[in-house]
This record gives C-alpha cells, structure tokens and sequence, in this order.
C-alpha cells in the first residue's frame, strides 16, 4: 500500500477519533449541565462548546422540554394557590349566613321573644336560606360548567330578538338602581347557534352583575363585526380603576376584598364558561 495511503488513512482516522472524543465531551458537558438543573443548581438554557448542528438540536429540544416543565409548574402552582383561595373564600361565603341562620335559631328559643320580634327573626332566617341555596346552586353550577358531562342543547336563535326580551325582564330594577339604559341594537336579523338557555344564563349574569355594581348610564350594544355577533354592556366603574380586567371574570373574584357583600364572585366567572362552551369569548 502507498505511503500516502497510509498517511491519509491515518488521519482520516485521527480526525474520527478526535471527533468522538469531542461527541463525548460535550455530552458530558450536556449530562452535567441537566443534572446541576435537575438539583437545582442551574436554571439558564443548555449550551454547547462544537459547533455541530445534530448537537444543537438535541440541545435546543432539551431547551424546549425544559420550558414546558417550567410553564406546568408555574400552572400548577396556579392552580394550588387558586384552589386554596376558592376553598377559603367558600368558606368564608358559606359561614356568613350560616352564622346568622344560628344566630337567629338561639334567638328564636327565647322564651321572652314578642310575636313581632319572632316573625322578624323567621324573616331573617328565610332570607338567609334563600342566600345560602343560591350560594349552594352558584357553586355546584360552576362546577358542572367545568365538567365534561356538561351538555349544551345548540339551536339556532334570533338575537335581535332575544336580547330585548331579557333586558326588558331588568327593566324594574335598572329603574330602581338609577340607572338610565342606552339601547344601540341592530336592526338586522342576527342569527347564532346557541344554546338557549346558557345565553340566558350568559345575559342576565351580566345584566345582575352592572344593576348590583354600576350607576348612571348604561350603554347596551348589539353589533356584527365580521360576522361575529357581539353584545357590550358597559358603564363608568371608577372603584375598578388600576384593575385588570381580566380578574373580573376569575372565579370568586370581587373588587371588596373583605367579601363584605352579598355576591359569590361567580356570576362573570360562569358566564365566561358557558361563553367558551358555546364556542364564543367573553
């Protein structure tokens, strides 16, 4: 065999073995840099020292898995802290008028109470129950939302006709609450697939949620915009100014932090869910 044969052979075979003597490096590099993350040691991407295009992309997946297992636990952790809030505030939502229902209960076994004090105490009572069942009702509500056995009845629904009926049903008491509704309808037929009765539920959460909340004008708008139906209820909330809008729709969010009210914080968070049910975006 030629000497030059050899030569170049030999070389060939140099350059293999440093190449793989450099594979073996940087993947103990890789190795160790994986392992410093796992023990918490290191929290920043995988780098490579070879510029080697089947390295950086196995470099740039283990980037990306590790992305996806930092946004989980960041979900995850979401998810506990919500969880916890949720339990503590139905707690705090339940013990209310249950502490007031036994209040009045050892009220009622005095034997001094007049005729009149006792009926006011039965009255107190009454309505307290009726609070605690729609806690009750929104809570369970809430929960078959989430639920995958939540079943909706989709028909085809006239809208223009629809909306009017329901808000002329709040007509009372938008009255009541001062409050001076601005109609801006349009006149076509528009035409949703929708069930029914989440709709319903969708608009009179809304409607409850601004008489509870809003004073003066209420502006009501119904309007296609590319061949999307959408309804605006707006209004001046200046004791939500600096807060983002989105926590309006969180579950049990309420702008009174002490929960001094009588709402559960539910109503635009259910809302919201049927919305996404149906197929559409609060």
């Amino acid at each position: 065999m030629p000497l030059a044969v050899v030569i170049v052979a030999g070389l060939a075979a140099a350059l293999c073995l440093l190449r793989l003597l450099m594979f073996k490096r940087e993947i103990r590099a890789l190795t160790k840099q994986l392992r410093q993350y796992n023990e918490g040691e290191f929290a920043g991407k995988l780098t490579i020292g070879m510029p080697d295009r089947d390295v950086e992309a196995l470099a740039a997946e283990v980037n990306r898995h590790t992305d996806l297992i930092v946004r989980a636990n960041a979900e995850r952790r979401r998810t506990e802290e919500e969880l916890r809030q949720a339990v503590a505030n139905i707690s705090h939502d339940l013990r209310t008028p249950l502490t007031s229902i036994f209040g009045y209960v050892q009220l009622l076994d005095s034997r001094e109470l007049s005729a009149a004090a006792r009926d006011e105490a039965l009255g107190v009572i009454r309505k307290r129950t009726l609070r605690l069942q729609a806690l009750l009702n929104d809570f369970y509500e809430l929960a078959m939302i989430d639920s995958t056995d939540y079943a909706l009845k989709p028909s085809k629904l006239r809208l223009d006709k629809l909306l009017p009926e329901i808000l002329m049903g709040f007509h009372d008491q938008m009255a009541d609450k001062g409050l001076t509704p601005s109609f801006e309808l349009d006149p076509r037929s528009i035409v949703v697939r929708a069930d029914e009765s989440a709709l319903r539920r969708v608009v009179e959460n809304l409607v409850v949620n601004a008489i509870k909340h809003a004073r003066g004008k209420l502006d009501v708008r119904l309007e296609v915009r590319s061949d999307t139906a959408v309804f605006t209820l707006s209004n001046e909330a200046p004791q939500l100014r600096g807060t983002d809008t989105e926590l309006l729709f969180n579950r049990f969010y309420m702008a009174d932090a002490s929960r001094s009210g009588i709402a559960s914080g539910l109503g635009l968070s259910i809302a919201r869910g049927l919305m996404n049910k149906m197929g559409g975006a609060p």
